[in-house]
C-alpha cells in the first residue's frame, strides 16, 4: 500500500481579539489554566499579587485594589476585555478587587508600554482579560467559599455548545458571582495600628454568546457588575461609601478578515461620606465602534507578513455637577497599523504606528519597533532574545480635564518613551523534569506625568519627567511523574521610580528620590507537591519598604506574607468536585499594603465546587 508523505488540512480561523500576535519583543505572561482555577473564588488581585512581581495597592479583603506597573501609577496600566478598554475614564483606572477570576476564560500580563497596540492608559503594562467559546456540550458549575470574618464568595457558571442547521454552531457562557465581605475582625487594632471596619457587596454577570459559520462569527458579550463599599459603617460622622456601577456590552461580527465591533459602556460612580446627606454621582456612557481588516502574504525567501489595520471611535458623554460643565462631552478616535513578519523560523519583528484623536487634544504618534531571535532551538534547550523600542501616551482623564476647582483644562497629554530587552530559555533534563527562566531590563521615560500638586491645593499639574527602569526575572521548575508532581517559580522585579527634573519649588528636594508607594524590591515563589489527586501549595510574597511621602520623610516596613492551599478533586461518572482548603499569612504577620491600612492576620476559607458535563446534542 502507497503511503501519502503528506495530509490536507483544512485552515483555520482565529477569532476574537489577539492583541499578544504583535506584541513580538515584548513580555508577556499568560497565565495558565491551573492557576486560574487555582484562583477561582478570589479576584485578580490575590492571583497576579502571588503570580507576577506586579505591585497591588490593596486597602484590604474587598476594597479598592490598584496596581502599580514597572514602577508606574495606577492610571498607567490598560485593562482591556475581550480588545475593549474598561477603564473608569473619569478615574483612569480599574479597581482590581472588582475582577473576578472565573468571570474570564484567558488572562495575559503585557510588561512594558503597547500604546502602538492597545491605545491609551498602556504605559507600564496591560492586563488581557479574554472569553474563548466553549466546546460541545454542557458543563454546569455551582462553588462556594467560606471565610474568616463572615466573609463569603458564591457563583455559577454554565458552558453549552450544539449544532444548529444549516452548519450553524452555537455555544455560550453564563457566570454569576457574589460576593460578601463583611470583614467581622476579632480585633480593632494591630501593631497599635486602628483596624478600621469595612463592609464590601460585589455581585456581577458575565455573558458570553457565539453564533459560528465557516468563516463567519458573531459573538455578544456582557460584563455587568454591581460594587458597593462602606467604610467605618457604624461610625455616622467617619464612615464613607462608595459604589460603583458598570454595564458593558460588546457585539463582534468577524467575516474572512473584516471585524467589526460595536461597545456601549455605561459607568456610575456614587460617593458619600458621614451622614449621607450629599451624594456625589457620576453617570459616564461610551458608545463606541471599531473597524478592522486582516492581511497576510507569504513569501518564499520573505517569510510571513500578517498586517491589521483599522480604526476606532468613541463618544464619551458624562453628567457630573462638580465638572465645570454638568454634561460634558468628548471624541476619540484612534487609526492604527499593525503588522508582523515572520522573516525567518528563528526571527521575528513586529512594527506597529497609532495615531490618536481626542477633542481639544493632540496626543504624540505613537510607534513601536519589536523583534525575537531564537538563538538555539532544539528537543533540549530553547534560548530566545527579545527587544522592543515604543512611545506611549495617556490621555489624561475627565476628573484631570474637567473638575471644577481642581482639574486644569490645559493638562497636557503624557508622552513615554520604552526600551527593553529581554531572555527568555528552557531546558528539559529529561522526560520528567524541565527548567524555564527569563530576564528582562527596561528603561521607560515619561515626560509630562500628571500630579495632583499638594503645594497648589492638589490641582493637578504635569510633573514634567519621571524615568522608570529596573530588572525582572522568572524562574521555573516543573517535575511529573507517574503518581507525583511537583514544581516551583521564582518571580522577583527590581524597580527604581523617580522624577528627574524640577517642575517647581515644592519638588526640589525630591529629584531622583524613590516615587511613593513603590518598592525597590518585589515579588514572589510557589511551590506545590502533587500527589494523584491531592495537591499542596505554599506562596510566599516579599515586598521591600515603601516611602509613603516625596521627601522620604516617611515610609512604610517592607513584609513577608505567607499562604498554604490543600487542594483534591473527587470524580463520580460525568460530575466531579473541587475541594480546596486555604490558609492566608499563616505566620499571622503585620504588614501594610497602604499605610495606615493594616491587613488583617491569620485567616482560613474553604471552598467546593461541584461541576456536571453532558455530550453535546444537535438541534
Amino acid at each position: 500500500m502507497a503511503q501519502k508523505d503528506s495530509i490536507h488540512l483544512d485552515p483555520v480561523t482565529i477569532y476574537g481579539y489577539a492583541p499578544e500576535r504583535f506584541m513580538s519583543g515584548l513580555k508577556v505572561q499568560k497565565i495558565d489554566s491551573v492557576t486560574m482555577e487555582q484562583f477561582r473564588f478570589r479576584n485578580i488581585t490575590d492571583l497576579l499579587s502571588l503570580n507576577t512581581p506586579i505591585i497591588i495597592k490593596n486597602y484590604g479583603p474587598g476594597q479598592l485594589a490598584t496596581v502599580a506597573f514597572r514602577g508606574t501609577s495606577a492610571n498607567h496600566t490598560a485593562v482591556l476585555w475581550n480588545g475593549l478598554n474598561v477603564n473608569l475614564p473619569t478615574l483612569g483606572q480599574t479597581d482590581f478587587s472588582t475582577i473576578p477570576v472565573a468571570g474570564f476564560d484567558q488572562l495575559s500580563v503585557q510588561y512594558g508600554s503597547s500604546a502602538s497596540i492597545v491605545g491609551t492608559d498602556a504605559v507600564g503594562g496591560s492586563i488581557l482579560l479574554g472569553s474563548s467559546m466553549p466546546q460541545a456540550g454542557l458543563q454546569v458549575m455551582i462553588g462556594r467559599q467560606q471565610e474568616s470574618f463572615r466573609n463569603s464568595q458564591t457563583q455559577a457558571t454554565i458552558k453549552y455548545g450544539t449544532n444548529l442547521a444549516n452548519k450553524w454552531t452555537f455555544a455560550g457562557k453564563t457566570a454569576a458571582y457574589d460576593g460578601r465581605m463583611n470583614n467581622h475582625y476579632p480585633y480593632t487594632e494591630r501593631n497599635k495600628k486602628q483596624m478600621i471596619p469595612s463592609e464590601t457587596f460585589q455581585k456581577g454577570l458575565v455573558q458570553d454568546l457565539y453564533f459560528t459559520k465557516n468563516s463567519h462569527q458573531l459573538s455578544a458579550h456582557f460584563w455587568l457588575t454591581d460594587n458597593q463599599l462602606t467604610n467605618n459603617p457604624e461610625n455616622l460622622t467617619g464612615r464613607e461609601y462608595t459604589a460603583i456601577k458598570s454595564y458593558r456590552t460588546m457585539l463582534r461580527y468577524q467575516v474572512d478578515n473584516w471585524t467589526v465591533r460595536t461597545s456601549w459602556i455605561r459607568d456610575i460612580v456614587d460617593h458619600a461620606a458621614g451622614d449621607y446627606s450629599k451624594f456625589d454621582h457620576a453617570v459616564t456612557d461610551r458608545i463606541g465602534a471599531r473597524f478592522e481588516r486582516a492581511f497576510e502574504w507569504k513569501f518564499k525567501n520573505l517569510g510571513n507578513i500578517q498586517l491589521q489595520a483599522g480604526a476606532e471611535f468613541t463618544h464619551y458623554i458624562t453628567h457630573f455637577t462638580d465638572y465645570e460643565k454638568p454634561v460634558t462631552a468628548e471624541n476619540r478616535e484612534d487609526f492604527f497599523l499593525l503588522t508582523r513578519w515572520h522573516a525567518t523560523p528563528k526571527f521575528l519583528v513586529s512594527i506597529n504606528l497609532r495615531q490618536a484623536l481626542v477633542t481639544g487634544f493632540n496626543p504624540p504618534f505613537t510607534p513601536s519597533l519589536g523583534a525575537e531571535y531564537r538563538l538555539i532551538q532544539n528537543n533540549i534547550n530553547s534560548l530566545k532574545v527579545r527587544g522592543s523600542v515604543g512611545r506611549s501616551y495617556r490621555v489624561p482623564t475627565l476628573n484631570e480635564r474637567y473638575w471644577k476647582s481642581l482639574g486644569n483644562p490645559n493638562i497636557r497629554p503624557e508622552d513615554g518613551f520604552n526600551k527593553e530587552i529581554g531572555l527568555e530559555g528552557t531546558h528539559v533534563v529529561s522526560c520528567t523534569h524541565s527548567f524555564t527562566a527569563s530576564l528582562t531590563t527596561y528603561h521607560n521615560r515619561i515626560n509630562n506625568w500628571t500630579y495632583w500638586n499638594p503645594a497648589n491645593n492638589f490641582r493637578v499639574e504635569n510633573l514634567q519627567l519621571v524615568v522608570a527602569r529596573g530588572i525582572e526575572t522568572q524562574i521555573g521548575w516543573k517535575g511529573n511523574w507517574t503518581n507525583w508532581k511537583a514544581g516551583g517559580n521564582l518571580n522577583y522585579a527590581f524597580t527604581k521610580s523617580s522624577q528627574e527634573k524640577v517642575y517647581d519649588a515644592y519638588a526640589s528636594d525630591i529629584v531622583g528620590k524613590q516615587l511613593p508607594h513603590i518598592p525597590l524590591h518585589s515579588g514572589n515563589v510557589n511551590l506545590f507537591v502533587q500527589y494523584k489527586k491531592i495537591r499542596l501549595t505554599n506562596q510566599l510574597q516579599f515586598v521591600s519598604k515603601r516611602y509613603t511621602l516625596a521627601d522620604h520623610a516617611q515610609f512604610t516596613q517592607g513584609y513577608i506574607l505567607e499562604n498554604f492551599l490543600v487542594e483534591t478533586t473527587f470524580d463520580w461518572r460525568g460530575a466531579a468536585a473541587s475541594l480546596q482548603g486555604r490558609v492566608n499569612n499563616i505566620t499571622n504577620s503585620f504588614y501594610q499594603s497602604i499605610n495606615g491600612n493594616p491587613m488583617p492576620g491569620r485567616s482560613f476559607a474553604i471552598s467546593l465546587l461541584f461541576s456536571l458535563k453532558t455530550t453535546n446534542h444537535s438541534i
